[in-house]
């Protein structure tokens, strides 16, 4: 799909590297260049006992990694020649680091066309990470009852921000072939978090409305959605979004002339997804007997014989024993990841399918195509490569 696009990324920690994968993964070749011994996220946790980092090799399958004394010059002269290196599809740099030194009017002057797409903590390139954007979104406020703020240990602006990259890429590469132009790309993690914050109503809210969310558990906003614990103790998530949701939900738990009283009651209309948000915790109180009186497995019998929208909780671990959507998906492909072992790996979750599933390629030992990426893309030969090793620039 891909094929034939070349991607230089400097890089660290999540976004720019999980752009970086869903372009390599999509087939572009991925150039992933990191200093002598590794870069800032090289040990990250999770890892193994053998000190491997999984965070590492989980977001960078598929590309190449070309370790670099950053600190040299003739180091620093090879990474500007490898992002300016001919080819009518290469040229483009993903970076998250952006060091002065490479710098896009500088690297423009020796390729026009570069595209070069930076992402930064806020927008004025002031220091932010996921968790402090976070923070200032308001989310961890309305995350839990509302006592204290609660994190979540997802980094959506990272994933976020790191599709948006893959994505920055392929328009900016789509204009090149049109125009012949190459650009600059600019975005940062707040702007993505605030973005989202506005698009899901959570802004237009707080200034029309005049009020902030406010924290209500495990209830889905303006709808019907909850969690419940079955008689055998473990936990499932219920939601009743649309109407026929809803009724398929009092189906399942024979729940209709109860629910029928309720609306009568309090004057309701309980096919409206508002009014059953409205009477949440009266629902509940109905639910609750009937979710507690059976195991899970007479829950997911009912529940799935009616088509009802719900989930079981599960830790990672009974997910990858238990679950179809890991054990029996193609999405996942069992790999041999270079110094951690066999394990499975989903490739891309988008099927294209004109052109079938890509094969799942692990992530590269650090620094394992430095010498064919400065061979393949610089034209060095073996002396040249020999005296680079030599003075420790690769």
């Amino acid at each position: 799909m891909l094929a034939g696009l070349r991607v230089v990324e400097v890089s660290a920690f999540v976004a720019v590297p999980l752009g970086g994968m869903t372009l390599a993964q999509l087939g572009a070749e991925v150039i992933r260049i990191d200093p002598v011994g590794g870069g800032l996220d090289i040990g990250r946790w999770p890892i193994t006992g053998d000190g491997a980092s999984l965070y590492w090799a989980g977001l960078n399958k598929g590309k190449r990694s070309v370790t670099i004394d950053i600190g040299a010059d003739r180091g620093r002269d090879l990474v500007r020649r490898l992002i300016i290196a001919p080819g009518d599809d290469a040229g483009i740099l993903i970076t998250n680091l952006a060091p002065r030194w490479l710098g896009y009017e500088q690297l423009r002057e020796e390729r026009p066309d570069l595209i070069m797409v930076i992402l930064r903590g806020n927008p004025d390139a002031s220091i932010a990470v996921d968790y402090t954007v976070n923070s200032a979104a308001g989310f961890p406020m309305i995350t839990g009852d509302g006592t204290d703020p609660i994190n979540h240990v997802l980094p959506a602006w990272d994933v976020n921000a790191g599709t948006q990259v893959a994505l920055a890429v392929v328009a900016a590469v789509l204009h090149r072939r049109a125009t012949g132009e190459g650009q600059l790309v600019e975005l940062s993690l707040a702007d993505v978090a605030f973005s989202t914050l506005g698009h899901l109503g959570f802004i237009a809210e707080a200034v029309v409305n005049n009020e902030d969310r406010q924290a209500y558990g495990n209830y889905i906003f303006g709808s019907y959605g909850r969690d419940f614990e079955t008689g055998d103790g473990r936990r499932v998530m219920v939601t009743a979004l649309t109407a026929r949701q809803w009724d398929s939900l009092v189906e399942a738990t024979g729940t209709a002339e109860l629910m029928a009283d309720l609306e009568t009651d309090a004057g309701l209309d309980l096919t409206d997804e508002g009014a059953r948000f409205d009477a949440r915790d009266r629902i509940s109180g109905i639910l609750e007997p009937w979710f507690s009186a059976r195991s899970l497995a007479q829950v997911r019998e009912a529940l799935d014989a009616h088509r009802v929208c719900w989930g079981a909780y599960q830790s990672v671990r009974q997910a990858v024993e238990t679950d179809p959507r890991i054990g029996a998906n193609p999405l996942f492909e069992e790999i041999e990841q270079p110094g951690v072992g066999r394990y499975p790996a989903p490739g891309p979750a988008t099927v294209f399918h004109a052109f079938g599933r890509p094969p799942v390629r692990p992530a590269p030992r650090l620094g394992a195509d430095t010498e064919s990426a400065l061979t393949n893309h610089l034209g060095l030969g073996a002396d040249d490569i020999a005296a680079l090793r030599n003075e420790r620039v690769i």
